[in-house]
């Protein structure tokens, strides 16, 4: 049987209450979001996380607000009908709250998403998130690690670990719902702090690296089809080695271009 599509933030909190995982990936163009949209997946995630994966650079921070509508844009006419959720990068949410919802009003309107994502629960950012709300635009949370803020987290380090640790996430967490988001991404968080956050809001959460206890599971697609053979983050699990079957392919092209095979 078929599952129900995710097409509505109010389908993401039934799927929750009756038990049904959700499952997202990345996706940055047009070509995987065409490929990714012929599969199970739940979600599709245009996230900052292209300034690592795709850019090459040191962190997410560096990702611009025209970067993120582009590649969105072009994700959108890839997967028409898969639910499109996408990052607000940093520094275009944090200036003011008009700011904040004129920025993602811009990317609702430019990209076609379905929904965006912001990270943090500071009271400023909560008040952004509740005015972004009420302007019409669905908001999913960010917690646990906030990768835009690692420098003054100091760096990438699981969360909730400790019972103080604990208790601010599930305050972060109940605010983040009253504030009207409909999900809450959980990264780098201790499994079992995890499932108590889970269990204790009404909203779904997604993990990455936060175990087996969230609501559903969100990976890089880099990560899990192995186009990086010098990286693996250990919550990752690969699912495909494709970067052995693209170099095998592009040295055997160009065997048979170099030895008179190519074009036959």
């Amino acid at each position: 049987m078929s599952l129900k599509k995710l097409k509505y933030p109010s389908h993401w909190i039934e799927a929750k209450s009756q038990g049904r995982k959700i499952v997202m990936a990345t996706c940055y163009d047009f070509s995987m979001a065409r490929l990714l949209s012929r599969t199970n997946l739940d979600v599709l995630l245009v996230g900052d996380s292209m300034g690592t994966a795709v850019q090459g650079k040191r962190s997410t921070v560096s990702v611009t607000l025209d970067q993120i509508i582009y590649h969105a844009e072009m994700v959108r006419r890839g997967a028409p009908d898969h639910f499109l959720l996408v990052d607000l990068p940093a520094g275009s949410y944090h200036a003011s709250v008009e700011s904040a919802v004129n920025n993602a009003m811009r990317v609702m309107k430019e990209t076609g998403a379905d929904g965006l994502k912001l990270e943090g629960s500071s009271p400023f950012l909560l008040s952004a998130i509740k005015q972004i709300v009420e302007s019409g635009i669905p908001v999913m949370g960010h917690s646990g690690l906030t990768p835009q803020s690692y420098l003054t987290a100091g760096g990438y380090r699981v969360q909730g670990k400790t019972g103080e640790s604990l208790a601010h996430l599930k305050e972060a967490a109940l605010q983040l719902e009253e504030a009207g988001c409909f999900g809450l991404l959980l990264e780098l968080v201790e499994s079992e702090a995890a499932r108590v956050i889970t269990e204790s809001i009404s909203i779904p959460t997604i993990g990455i690296g936060a175990g087996p206890h969230t609501s559903g599971q969100v990976l890089v697609y880099h990560d899990m089809l192995g186009l990086d053979p010098e990286f693996s983050p250990k919550h990752n699990r690969k699912y495909a080695n494709l970067a052995d079957t693209i170099i095998e392919a592009m040295n055997t092209y160009a065997s048979d271009v170099g030895e008179g095979r190519f074009p036959a």
